[in-house]
């Protein structure tokens, strides 16, 4: 799943295999203890976690007949299904998932003997139907079956509706799915465990008009006469795990397929946006044949479809043969969209893709494993797209990824990537930075330390013995290091199962390089200082005139490595893929910072930046160092160091007070006029995409943070310009355009935004006005944009991400916040649950400390039931904000004054 998101063993036990080969600082029952895990030191090392709320494996599933038929008016459905079980052990009662269904009628037939009826009680806390029968079910092959209704709910969770309206303004309704990661028992009673896998046959009962899409293609479509519906039965599918069905029913239309090794892949959407599924058909057939030659595998279904839903409350689903998307990550108009529109499409679509393999074919054993999905589908989304589109440079724009999973993984409140997971809304909170972005950043680290050809033999090996079946996170180091003949393991646990990672210190002692490791914090307490990793350190210097490159691997707390003559320059993480930070004595960063352009790539220069902030922000480096630093950049013309740089200058201006803004503004525009002038307002001939998004993302800043009264004046003139005739702008620059106008605007632009973002020609148009809403600063019309994150007028899916922007705009903060808190319960009851914990993120620009003190007091009474460590982690990101803010304000004022000047 995008983000936006295995089988049990039947003795249900899970192996850290890993303390028993190496001693890794802290022990093991220190970091698991620290995370809520249960030891049991008679097994040796074996973590046992409290079982009790799993299914018993008495009886276990082998295929689902399932027929539903949904009415899309009453948002209600009625279904009935025939699982064949497996009987192990003799039982009289059958445990399963069932969660918002009523269950009518229970029967089990073994072989050819007659049929028990059954009778059933619903365990609703623990999402459970019990089944009863009146003797015991003996060992062997039986069927279940059982009819039963529910809802066509609104949480976008399990079988829900969505709504559109069409272009003359009516209402149409849709049903469509999301079961990950425990919601298909809310469209039919199973065993909806990933370990459980089965095989399913759906048939779908339908109006006539009306579009049915499932897992696999459709074998017949037969009407059913005087009904006014028709049947349509699809083939089955392999044997998977039940939160990769999917079933959508509505007003549907297609591209054309276009085939890849004989699978026909289409694009689905709802009416009148059939012509916004071209680019995602693209990166569709291109990653498909990528992954295909790359795993080695055939594609595991026989279609694929893409279905964009209007309403979907993350960025898309890997359910097999029919992924759906939120619209804005499939459907978009070549023309109109900015580079970095068309590149999450592109991201998306490959990530999802990726799934198909990894995740669906070879699925986690249980949601601890999540990683295994989610880090390898966002690892192959960068090698598809890298491939496909070259230009783009996508694993140098990784970077910004890596950068944010560095961020939250140098909090005390991170966790491992494999983490204990035991609650359904345990394993609804792992779909976060850490699973996707760290998970993708050490295999990235771990694929160069070996090589790629090496790693993906690996791969390969990894899938060929686990496919149609369930994985460990053992099993996929036993693979590789079968394949590399290396210990991979004891390399990589010290990254899965260890929270955080180490800072390189990096200095010169005669003709010896010495490298230390230990553990960075945003706030140092001096816990966990004898925490260690194995760190392939990637080394690149000058020698005599000579470049040298060497890999090492760090396992100690310090490494000395002999030269053979005083070095020019030294980079340590050359190439950018370790994921660890640098910290350079100043005489070896004075030698990088005079040849910036000339030694360092720009991956590189992007890590020098973001290290160096991170230091400043921790207390490590002082802040004014960190602008100094920053004003060596002015002839940079990398588009992800830029970010790097405008984010940081984002931050300050959160953190300083209103005062403090003016001398900030100087700042910023000192350090973006000389850029923006040489870049202009219009692409030249010749000009790389990557330079047209730059352009625009420094025009954004320079209007609105920099506050630079020419830029805004030719933004509101080139935006006219851009209302009159689109494709006389760039749309790169269309976004900075948008925002500008929206930061020096009134209520005349916020009705005509309003306006534009219903009647907006793309999903990405849509979005663009509806979010810029929120940067108004006005506060009557921040006002307005509260009361639309409640009142209907913005899409569930959107209100959350909405109010988020406005918890994020500094003129309205404290109103939002305020807002948040007095309507928070009907906010629980409208958002879907995994959007909560995203909307608090809004809360990390709340830089006051009785903002601070207030946040962490409502949150300790208003516990987040998916999301308890994401806002332990937004609570800590704002203390180190507060923090940074009381240290150093009146150096920063200091420093700022004295440049305004100037």
């Amino acid at each position: 799943m995008e983000a936006l998101l295995a089988a049990l063993p039947r003795v249900p036990v899970f192996c850290y295999s890993w303390c028993l080969r190496q001693a890794v600082q802290p022990p093991l029952t220190a970091i698991l203890s620290s995370q809520g895990a249960i030891m049991d030191t008679r097994t040796h090392g074996t973590i046992v976690l409290d079982q009790s709320y799993l299914l018993p494996t008495t009886v276990t599933p082998e295929r689902y007949e399932i027929r539903l038929t949904p009415d899309l008016q009453r948002c209600t459905f009625t279904g009935e299904e025939t699982v064949s079980v497996q009987v192990h052990e003799p039982v009289q009662q059958v445990v399963l998932h069932a969660c918002e269904l009523t269950i009518h009628t229970v029967s089990a037939t073994h072989r050819d003997e007659e049929t028990l009826p059954g009778t059933v009680t619903l365990d609703e806390a623990n999402e459970r139907a019990v089944l009863h029968f009146p003797r015991v079910l003996r060992p062997g092959l039986w069927r279940l079956h059982l009819t039963f209704s529910g809802i066509l709910n609104d949480k976008l969770h399990g079988f829900y509706r969505s709504t559109y309206k069409t272009p003359d303004g009516q209402e149409k309704i849709l049903a469509s799915t999301q079961f990950e990661s425990t919601d298909a028992r809310r469209a039919f009673p199973c065993w909806d465990e990933p370990a459980l896998k089965a095989v399913f046959q759906t048939t779908l009962v339908i109006d006539e008009g009306l579009t049915a899409i499932s897992n696999t293609a459709i074998v017949r479509e037969t009407p059913l006469p005087g009904t006014g519906k028709k049947e349509v039965v699809f083939a089955e599918t392999i044997k998977m795990s039940t939160y990769l069905v999917a079933f959508i029913v509505g007003e549907f239309e297609s591209t054309d397929p276009v085939f890849v090794d004989g699978t026909p892949i289409r694009i689905w959407s709802v009416p009148g946006k059939r012509h916004l599924g071209k680019f995602g058909l693209e990166i569709a057939a291109a990653s498909l044949a990528f992954f295909r030659q790359y795993y080695g595998l055939p594609y595991p279904g026989d279609k694929l479809d893409l279905i964009a839903i209007p309403d979907f409350a993350s960025g898309a689903m890997e359910n097999l043969g029919a992924i759906t998307f939120r619209e804005t990550a499939l459907l978009v108009d070549e023309k109109t969209a900015a580079r970095s529109e068309l590149e999450r499409v592109a991201d998306v679509v490959a990530h999802e893709n990726a799934h198909m393999w990894f995740g669906d074919l070879v699925t986690m054993r249980w949601w601890n494993g999540l990683w295994l999905n989610e880090a390898f589908a966002t690892f192959m989304e960068m090698l598809a797209v890298d491939h496909w589109k070259p230009e783009w440079q996508r694993w140098t724009s990784f970077a910004v990824s890596r950068a944010a999973a560095l961020l939250v993984d140098g909090l005390k409140s991170t966790r491992s990537i494999e983490f204990p997971v035991r609650l359904p809304e345990e394993a609804a909170g792992m779909f976060d930075i850490l699973t996707y972005e760290k998970g993708a950043s050490v295999l990235r680290m771990l694929e160069q330390y070996l090589g790629p050809e090496t790693f993906r033999a690996g791969i390969n090996l990894y899938l060929r013995k686990h496919q149609y079946s369930n994985a460990e996170t053992t099993d996929l180091w036993d693979a590789i290091e079968e394949s590399a003949g290396q210990p991979v393991r004891a390399l990589m646990d010290t990254w899965v199962f260890q929270a955080g990672y180490p800072l390189i210190t990096v200095g010169l002692e005669g003709r010896e390089l010495r490298l230390t490791q230990q553990i960075f914090r945003y706030l140092q307490d001096g816990s966990d200082s004898d925490r260690l990793w194995q760190v392939p350190i990637f080394l690149r210097l000058q020698v005599n005139g000579t470049i040298q490159h060497h890999t090492l691997l760090l396992t100690e707390r310090e490494m000395r490595v002999p030269l053979s003559g005083d070095p020019t320059w030294v980079v340590v993480n050359a190439g950018g893929h370790g994921f660890y930070r640098v910290r350079y004595t100043p005489e070896l960063r004075q030698q990088l910072t005079t040849r910036l352009q000339n030694i360092l790539s720009a991956v590189e220069r992007f890590n020098l930046v973001n290290d160096t902030w991170a230091a400043a922000v921790a207390g490590l480096t002082p802040m004014v160092e960190y602008l100094d630093l920053l004003t060596l950049f002015r002839d940079e013309t990398d588009h992800n160091v830029w970010t790097a740089i405008v984010g940081s200058c984002h931050y300050l201006y959160r953190m300083l007070d209103p005062t403090q803004r003016p001398a900030l503004q100087t700042f910023i525009r000192t350090l973006l006029l000389p850029v923006t002038k040489r870049l202009g307002w219009s692409p030249q001939p010749g000009e790389s995409e990557l330079i047209s998004q730059l352009r625009g993302e420094l025009l954004g800043a320079l209007g609105t943070i920099g506050n630079d009264v020419e830029t805004q004046a030719e933004a509101r003139a080139r935006y006219a310009q851009y209302r009159a005739n689109r494709e006389s702008v760039d749309p790169n620059i269309v976004p900075a355009l948008v925002s500008i106008v929206a930061y020096t605007g009134g209520a005349k632009e916020y009705e005509e935004y309003r306006a534009a973002s219903k009647t907006a020609s793309t999903p990405q148009e849509e979005q663009r006005y509806q979010f810029a809403l929120a940067s108004f600063r006005q506060p009557e019309l921040i006002e307005q944009t509260l009361q639309m994150t409640l009142n209907g007028e913005v899409r569930t899916q959107n209100a959350p991400y909405l109010m988020r922007a406005l918890l994020m705009n500094t003129e309205g903060r404290e109103r939002a916040w305020a807002f948040m808190k007095e309507h928070w319960q009907e906010m629980l009851r409208q958002y879907p649950d995994n959007s909560i914990p995203r909307m608090c993120e809004g809360i990390t620009a709340l830089v006051t400390p009785a903002l601070e003190a207030d946040a962490r007091e409502f949150f300790a009474t208003h516990p987040v039931k998916q999301g308890a460590k994401t806002i332990e982690q937004h609570l800590e990101k704002l203390q180190v904000a507060v923090a940074c803010k009381q240290r150093e304000a009146a150096n920063l004022e200091s420093y700022l004054a004295r440049g305004s000047k100037e």
